[in-house]
């Protein structure tokens, strides 16, 4: 149930007021001045204050800067005997809802507090959702305790707060995207939008339209106005992944941009201004693309003002394990599969990969893991054939086992069935056993 705040110094007008609310189902409670009113607003939190402007100790409009510095998400209407203008300015500006007059605006009350409870709602909304995207951007969300993320958070929490381009360099897959984010949304430009755009996924011609956008009638197809990836970006940040991908004529266009803040659409005679924070990302050597004449020197050193290097998951002792079970977490609520228990030899086997694909590609064995995994418990056998052949490898060099039959026999199954793609029928002819024989032996050693 929705709460009302009613203050008025008049007990008559505020019962009144109180009771036409309180037929239309809200709760009310009420004050007769502004030292009470503040009150109250501690105590009883209200959704709405319904308010007379001219009270004992002091004037509504003043009170509605004082309320929203204390309740920011409730919304105030103030109440007037005599309305005139340069209060009811005052008082929007200060943060009202409405400003109407007592007695000429009496039947418009309730619809106004019914569309002020639904604002003072969505205030409450928005605020849970935007501490929520703030912390899932936040830099908390980067998991991994080894020293080299570490060192990579450190530096990005440090320019976060500045407004200096960011290059951010590593291989495929290492997070470029989650530091993007994060950074954007620790700088002042939070509230404003995160434009990302990858470069190598557009065409030269169709790259500039979506960064730059364009004019009606610029070239065929272009049959109204564009406003380009920039200009959507415009006082927050914009992401350009695989930078390293763009072409050299459109790099003038960006360096532009860095330096003078306005480019120029297709098709356009005035330059167009923004005001935009580049984090730039690339996984190639951007001095090797340099001497090779496929970037240009000048925005390397614009965009690199400060750079960070993403390092790859193999060289991040112990973040594997940190990962994996995040990953699990997640999947098991989004799959609908729950798992109350991972393995040792399963953590052990995925450590034991190169991860060429870093973060990404364990996502993604995490989650097919979790698809063909048929019990709440995660082992070896619902990883990849190629991971479970490998830890077997492994394990078996150092194991007293090592020379067994079963643990010989073990392997080559495995390895027939990794030639074969999983075809059990062509894998028991290959090894020249029965079918029956090979679900069995697949059961026994938990291939």
């Amino acid at each position: 149930m929705s709460k009302i705040l009613v203050v008025d110094d008049e007990v008559q007008i505020r019962t009144l007021l109180s009771r036409m609310l309180e037929l239309e189902g809200y709760e009310v409670c009420q004050a007769g001045d502004c030292r009470t009113a503040l009150k109250q607003l501690e105590f009883q939190s209200p959704d709405v204050v319904l308010c007379d402007v001219f009270l004992p100790d002091g004037n509504g409009v003043d009170l509605v800067s004082s309320v929203k510095k204390t309740a920011p998400n409730v919304e105030i209407i103030l109440l007037t005997a005599h309305g005139n203008i340069p209060d009811g300015v005052q008082a929007i500006k200060n943060g009202a809802f409405d400003y109407i007059t007592k007695g000429d605006d009496n039947n418009k009350i309730i619809p106004l507090v019914s569309r002020a409870v639904e604002k003072a709602r969505m205030n409450v909304r928005l605020e849970k959702l935007e501490k929520k995207v703030g912390h899932t951007y936040s830099f908390d969300s980067v998991l991994g305790d080894s020293k080299a993320l570490k060192d990579a958070v450190s530096l990005a929490q440090k320019v976060s707060g500045t407004d200096v381009p960011v290059l951010l360099t590593g291989e495929t897959g290492t997070g470029k995207e989650v530091f993007a984010q994060a950074i954007h949304y620790n700088s002042k430009r939070a509230k404003q939008n995160f434009v990302a755009v990858n470069c190598s996924s557009f065409s030269k011609e169709l790259l500039e339209s979506e960064m730059f956008g364009h004019k009606a009638g610029s070239f065929t197809g272009a049959l109204k106005d564009k406003k380009g990836l920039f200009e959507e970006a415009d006082n927050g940040t914009i992401f350009l992944d695989e930078i390293g991908e763009m072409a050299f004529e459109l790099q003038a266009k960006l360096l532009r941009i860095l330096e003078t803040g306005e480019y120029i659409k297709i098709g356009d005679t005035k330059p167009t201004r923004v005001n935009v924070r580049v984090v730039a990302a690339t996984n190639r050597n951007l001095p090797e693309e340099i001497t090779a004449g496929r970037f240009r020197e000048d925005l390397f050193y614009r965009l690199s003002v400060f750079q960070i290097h993403l390092p790859p998951l193999r060289e991040r002792a112990g973040d594997v394990r940190i990962l994996a079970k995040a990953f699990v977490k997640d999947f098991s609520v989004r799959l609908a599969r729950p798992v109350t228990e991972i393995t040792p030899a399963f953590l052990e086997a995925l450590e034991q990969q190169p991860w060429k694909g870093n973060i990404r590609e364990l996502r993604n064995v995490i989650e097919r893991s979790l698809i063909v995994c048929e019990s709440e418990r995660l082992d070896v056998a619902d990883l990849p054939l190629d991971i479970q052949n490998t830890h077997y490898e492994q394990s078996d060099e150092t194991t007293p086992g090592s020379f067994e039959l079963s643990a010989m026999e073990r392997r080559h199954i495995a390895r027939v069935l990794e030639y074969t793609k999983g075809n059990k029928a062509e894998a028991a002819r290959l090894l020249k056993i029965g079918l029956t024989t090979l679900y069995r032996k697949i059961e026994e050693y938990g291939i």
